[in-house]
């Protein structure tokens, strides 16, 4: 492994150290690439003031912006840090999301689809639902944001903790990944989930394909 485009800092409020932490980490572990992608701030204009411990404030992204680009100077020639963020996708919100982000400098972002609709009157995606509806919808509103051209990448794409037919999560996910496919979306297996034990990815469901004898979309057995 020489590169990790996904990791976050202090100031998502789920994650420890901050950027220069990473970096000595990285430098050690022998990367060559490291790219920092705190949870991007949000403006939801029209939700009044909420407490939002998983993301950093609208003002607090120049402080991020100007740490991380200071910190890629200093590191320049023994590592490329690059600065970027993890971000949803919110129709509602997203084209004020873009004008935030407009002056930034940005050089990624990588897709989270938490939610969803938004975090404001929408569903958490890891909470484990049987509903084919919600499941559809996250579907659909994950390959509208990949439509966009403006992620990288897909981040844990199987967030979804669907329970229900295993015949429609195999249809649907069939779905997002012919979309990942037909824009060149790479999708991320995610590492914290297979430290964790997470459902992302799922040693259950993936148990329960191979006895069941399912092959994947490309026709070998998963």
């Amino acid at each position: 492994m020489i590169a990790n485009y996904h990791a976050h800092t202090y100031r998502c409020g789920h994650a420890e150290g901050n950027e220069r932490d990473y970096a000595e980490k990285a430098v050690q572990a022998g990367l060559r690439t490291l790219g920092i992608s705190d949870h991007t701030p949000y403006d939801f204009f029209d939700a009044g003031p909420r407490d939002r411990p998983m993301r950093m404030k609208p003002e607090e992204l120049p402080e991020y912006a100007d740490s991380v680009r200071a910190l890629a100077e200093e590191y320049r020639g023994k590592l490329d840090i690059l600065l970027g963020l993890e971000a949803e996708y919110y129709p509602k919100y997203f084209p004020r999301l873009l004008e935030l982000l407009r002056d930034a400098g940005i050089q990624y972002i990588i897709l989270g689809q938490h939610f969803l609709n938004n975090e404001v009157d929408g569903q958490y995606c890891g909470t484990p639902s049987p509903e084919a509806a919600a499941l559809e919808r996250y579907v659909s509103q994950s390959r509208e944001a990949m439509e966009t051209g403006l992620y990288t990448y897909f981040a844990h794409p199987d967030l979804f903790r669907f329970t229900g037919d295993e015949a429609v999560y195999d249809r649907e996910m069939r779905k997002l990944c012919r979309t990942a496919g037909e824009t060149g979306t790479p999708l991320e297996i995610n590492l914290l989930g297979i430290r964790d034990g997470r459902h992302y990815p799922s040693r259950t469901r993936r148990a329960r394909k191979k006895r069941s004898g399912w092959r994947s979309a490309w026709g070998w057995r998963s």
